[in-house]
């Protein structure tokens, strides 16, 4: 039962130990997406969304998130972030208005901060669904991953794509 790290003697879990992990830097940077129709877009670009400007409060959802990550994924260390930054770029093909999220997460700890970036991009989407649902629930959300992680013992992974 003990050869796996979130598992205890009695076999129930717990939140792995790391107090003897070398403190570094690291990075995570997440992606995620939303497909919206065109009249959305428009909304959101021109931001006449009945909600308000749907990317700064979806930015800020995500950030609140990313802070959160630990009192909702239940194993996550609570992490001193040093930086959570968002981005958003349009991919528009064949009518096709794909809102393109992108989280960078920063800390200096003893763990790593993928899951606070997967998380901000994750909530991220939600946010602009819930801001946009009453113009087309239709929406897509689409796949969130990892796109990059730096520091800690297992170094650098970069997503081939």
């Amino acid at each position: 039962m003990t050869d796996f790290s979130h598992i205890n003697e009695q076999g129930r879990a717990k939140m792995v130990d790391i107090t003897d992990k070398k403190v570094t830097s690291r990075t995570a940077l997440a992606k995620s997406s939303i497909i919206v129709n065109e009249e959305i877009y428009k909304k959101i670009i021109d931001q006449t969304i009945g909600k308000g400007d749907v990317l700064s409060v979806a930015q800020v959802a995500g950030i609140m998130a990313a802070k959160q990550t630990s009192n909702i994924i239940p194993m996550c260390h609570p992490l001193p972030l040093s930086g959570v930054n968002i981005h958003f770029d349009w991919n528009i093909i064949n009518e096709k208005h794909e809102l393109i999220i992108t989280v960078e997460a920063k800390t200096k700890g003893s763990t790593g901060v993928e899951m606070e970036a997967l998380t901000a991009a994750s909530v991220t989407a939600l946010t602009v669904y819930d801001m946009c649902k009453a113009v087309d629930k239709g929406m897509i959300i689409g796949q969130t991953y990892l796109v990059e992680k730096t520091g800690g013992k297992s170094g650098t992974y970069r997503r081939e794509e």
